[in-house]
């Protein structure tokens, strides 16, 4: 027992010396703990590593994904056509075979391509690295064939980040007649007979293919990044049939005309591509242009009306025209030639495809021994206005379609000074064919913003429907009142800094905006920003007696703004606002002030500048139409014109008058506006009557329109000598041809047509069917359409729906002649309505025309009945134009209702 004591003591006492060892010891383990902690702090575990996520599926919206980017294009067409059908050659093919290798680079890791293709067979698919020639394992691709129209190409193996690749397609199509895509078109030439077998020439059928690929038609000729931003250089052969030529964007070289490859292209958007086999004529000229290379212009078209000479006028006015944009915009033309296709088939007035641009044939060609001044301006204008898209467009280009406008309302506004060039001083027209256009369809709830949303432009359809008088219209009257904001010369300076900038790059509005800044203290940004990202303009009303001003959305009843501003200083003071209608808005003034500005009228017009007289008139209808303004003091403006025959001012009072026919010339109204305008117009037709009988116009541009204004106006309203007198210079030149000055030629024929018989349109319709100039086509297809009979005009609305007839790029408007005439338009409506999906699917990209036509064939519509039929029509396709027109005739009716009996009591007191 006392053994056992001892040795517990003896374990007691070691067992304290190692517990005392082991506090001593974690005490110390502790205090260096605390030491290492302070030194160094702890680190958080890395989070576990997740695998790397590889988008496969399709994009969320219809935009491609942003992880490939093209940077070239290697591109072999062929198409199968014979440009003529001779003994040698039975069987016409109407298809393209061709394969395209796309250079690109991947941004992140991808195991998915997504590109467009749209009504392509795609027969083979191969990926390849860059560098290594690397082939990558296709799983899978298809077309998705919905608004995507997406090609989608699945692949076994990532493509690494920054990695470069080559996407290889083969793929065949279809040479559709819709002008839309890579299209043929048909016509007819002389072809002379062999003099020993003594026999007539004889029209012989004519074969071309062409493309149309703006906005989305890229798309339908090879698999490519169809979108504006995606820019990319382009390395185009074509190999076509002998006894035929290939035209693409750069310039070529072929082997017997059989292949032809073209130089490289700059850096460019899809849209702006361009190829044509045809056996078109050309004549051509080359001058430096202060360029450092030489630059080719070219004019091609049918071969009869180049050796007419039909090419000479454009060739000229074109190398004038660029030299004074290179001028005005301190940058050349960057290309070395510039060639113009003159097309009988297309869908549009021009397009404006870099290097080689494509035309109707009417505004392109001109033939100096029949066409009118009229004639001349438009190919001048037109010209004009696409070689202005060679840098507003194609040098620089829009991001997105959102911003259109920077191509179409600048090339529009530039016009005006392009055709400078060659004398034409048109700068005063713009308030007539741009603001005053704009401005009607931007009085509409339905309108759209400048600029809009890039997610609210998706689809195809939302693309198209954005080629409207918003777009190209207001957009250059919004240019043109900046300009005059900041001064002429600071704009074109900050211009000149953005195409510098941006040159071969995409651009926003904001961007443009920037560059201006730079020029001017004026706060750019803060003027335009509501012009061009808000719908609609205002409308300022101005009390003269109190000096107080409000602004309103024109259509809207809430004041945005009011302010006192001034105050007239003498009762007998009138105001005038705007002076040359420079800003974009309305303005309407108290009934005293109205008085006011009438008296002056009718006193001293010359006091007030042309412009404004005519924004005067333009003004009071449009004010009235929106119940702002009684209707009389818009019509008694109109009273002074007896004294006035300046254009602007009267053209302005008969497109203001003319409404007020559409609304009433199906009522016991129409009468006493007829006997009104005859009484009007009679001073005017009197001051042109001895040019017109002469056979001659005024020197002057503006009073040869006035000249046609006064026949058109005189005869359709019943004033005997004008009839009299077309009737008699039609005659005349039945037995003498070429009589009448070709200003006066549509006037005329429209005349002696609605007051004649079946005879005179069956003349009419033999000379349409024998005139090769398309501008004398287009007047004797105007003047067809005004016929009273109903059955001619049935007859001739059938004729639209025959290409050998009426040519597919005249249907649209040949319907909307045939619409302006009241005993036309229930035909056409009903016509439209009866054919709607033929003709939608027929026009192909002439779907740009299609709001046209809805608008053309509901002009008049100002009942509920009307409003239901247009009710029944809604579909998708060009929704926003049949929008628009269901919300004018909603606008009609209940002005109509309202303003009936007042109109009727003012026109019957005006006897």
């Amino acid at each position: 027992m006392a053994k056992g004591t001892g040795m517990t003591k003896v374990l007691a006492v070691g067992i304290g010396i190692l517990t005392v060892s082991s506090v001593c010891g974690l005490v110390m383990m502790a205090v260096m703990y605390k030491i290492q902690i302070d030194n160094y702090p702890p680190v958080s575990p890395p989070p576990p590593i997740k695998p790397t996520v590889i988008p496969t599926g399709p994009p969320q919206n219809l935009r491609l994904p942003d992880h490939l980017i093209p940077e070239s294009y290697k591109v072999f067409i062929q198409p199968y056509l014979y440009a003529a059908i001779t003994n040698n050659y039975t069987n016409q093919s109407f298809a393209f075979t061709g394969n395209s290798t796309v250079r690109v680079k991947c941004m992140k890791l991808s195991k998915s391509i997504f590109l467009h293709a749209q009504d392509l067979n795609v027969t083979t698919v191969e990926v390849r690295k860059s560098d290594s020639n690397e082939k990558l394992s296709v799983i899978s691709y298809k077309i998705h064939h919905n608004e995507s129209n997406f090609f989608e190409i699945q692949l076994e193996d990532a493509m690494s980040k920054n990695g470069t690749y080559y996407i290889f397609t083969k793929f065949e199509g279809e040479l559709f007649d819709g002008l839309d895509g890579f299209y043929v078109s048909q016509y007819t030439e002389k072809v002379k007979a062999k003099e020993e077998e003594e026999e007539e020439d004889e029209d012989q059928k004519r074969f071309l293919a062409t493309s149309m690929l703006q906005p989305t038609n890229a798309r339908r000729v090879f698999p490519c990044f169809d979108e504006p931003a995606l820019k990319a250089v382009f390395d185009i052969t074509v190999i076509h049939r002998p006894g035929t030529v290939a035209m693409s964007n750069a310039e070529g070289d072929g082997e017997e005309w059989i292949v032809t490859k073209f130089e490289e292209t700059p850096i460019m958007s899809t849209y702006s591509l361009a190829f044509t086999v045809s056996d078109f004529k050309c004549i051509m000229t080359h001058s430096s242009t202060k360029m450092h290379v030489l630059c080719i212009f070219k004019v091609c078209a049918r071969k009869d009306a180049i050796e007419a000479g039909h090419a000479e006028y454009s060739l000229k006015v074109t190398e004038d025209i660029l030299k004074q944009y290179q001028k005005i915009f301190g940058l050349n033309y960057p290309l070395t030639k510039i060639h113009q296709i003159a097309f009988p088939d297309i869908s549009v007035a021009a397009m404006e495809n870099w290097g080689v641009i494509s035309y109707q044939e009417s505004g392109l060609l001109y033939d100096k021994y029949t066409a009118s001044t009229f004639d001349q301006e438009r190919v001048a204008t037109l010209i004009a206005r696409e070689l202005a898209h060679q840098w507003f467009g194609n040098l620089v280009t829009m991001r997105w379609w959102n911003d259109l406008w920077l191509n179409g309302g600048f090339a529009t506004y530039m016009s005006y000074f392009g055709v400078e060039a060659d004398g034409w001083d048109l700068k005063d027209l713009i308030v007539l064919r741009e603001t005053q256009t704009a401005f009607q369809v931007d009085s509409l709830n339905s309108s759209h913003p400048l600029s809009l949303q890039e997610n609210d432009v998706q689809t195809s359809s939302d693309i198209t429907e954005l080629f409207d008088a918003i777009t190209y219209s207001k957009g250059a009257a919004v240019l043109r009142m900046l300009a005059t904001f900041m001064t002429q010369e600071a704009f074109d300076n900050g211009i000149r800094t953005y195409l510098a900038k941006f040159e071969y790059k995409n651009a926003a509005y904001k961007d443009l905006l920037t560059c201006l800044q730079k020029e001017t203290k004026e706060d750019v940004e803060g003027f335009m920003s509501t012009w061009i990202e808000q719908v609609g303009y205002p409308v300022i009303t101005i009390i003269t007696q109190t000096g107080e001003t409000s602004q309103e959305h024109f259509l809207l009843k809430q004041t945005q703004v009011r302010r006192p501003h001034f105050q007239l200083q003498d009762k007998d003071d009138w105001l005038l606002a705007n002076i040359n209608c420079v800003g974009f808005f309305r303005v309407n003034y108290d009934e005293e002030n109205w008085n006011k500005l009438r008296m002056q009228l009718e006193r001293n017009h010359h006091v007030i500048p042309i412009i404004n007289r005519g924004q005067l008139i333009d003004d009071a209808f449009n004010i009235a139409r929106a119940h702002r303004l009684n209707v009389t003091i818009a019509l008694n403006l109109t009273k002074y014109l007896v004294n006035d025959t300046e254009y602007i001012p009267w053209e302005s009072a008969l497109k203001n008058l003319d409404h007020l026919i559409l609304m009433f010339d199906r009522s016991e109204v129409y009468g006493p506006i007829t006997k009104y305008l005859r009484k009007l117009i009679t001073q005017l037709y009197d001051t042109f009557e001895e040019y017109t009988i002469n056979g001659t116009v005024p020197e002057k541009h503006t009073d040869q329109y006035n000249q046609v204004n006064a026949i058109s106006v005189a005869c359709s309203n019943g004033l005997t000598k004008c009839i009299t007198m077309a009737r008699s210079l039609f005659e005349n030149d039945k037995n003498s041809s070429n009589n009448i000055h070709p200003n006066l030629r549509k006037a005329i024929y429209c005349s002696v047509i609605a007051n004649g018989d079946e005879n005179d349109w069956e003349f009419a319709w033999e000379e349409y069917k024998r005139a090769t100039v398309a501008a004398e086509k287009d007047k004797l297809r105007y003047a067809l359409s005004c016929t009273k009979e109903i059955w001619l005009l049935n007859r001739y609305l059938q004729y639209t729906l025959d290409p050998s007839k009426i040519r597919k790029t005249d249907m649209v408007s040949t319907i909307n002649y045939i619409a302006k005439n009241v005993a036309g338009q229930p035909l056409a409506w009903d016509f439209v309505r009866g054919h709607w999906s033929y003709i939608t699917q027929e026009y192909g990209a002439g779907v740009i025309s299609l709001g046209s036509l809805l608008d053309a064939v509901t002009k008049r519509f100002s009942t509920d009945v009307e409003l239901e039929e247009q009710e029944e029509k809604k579909q998708g396709i060009a929704a926003r134009a049949l929008e628009q027109v269901i919300e004018r005739t909603e606008a009609n009716i209940k002005w109509v209702k309202e303003n009936k009996q007042i109109v009727k009591d003012w026109f019957t007191g005006e006897l």
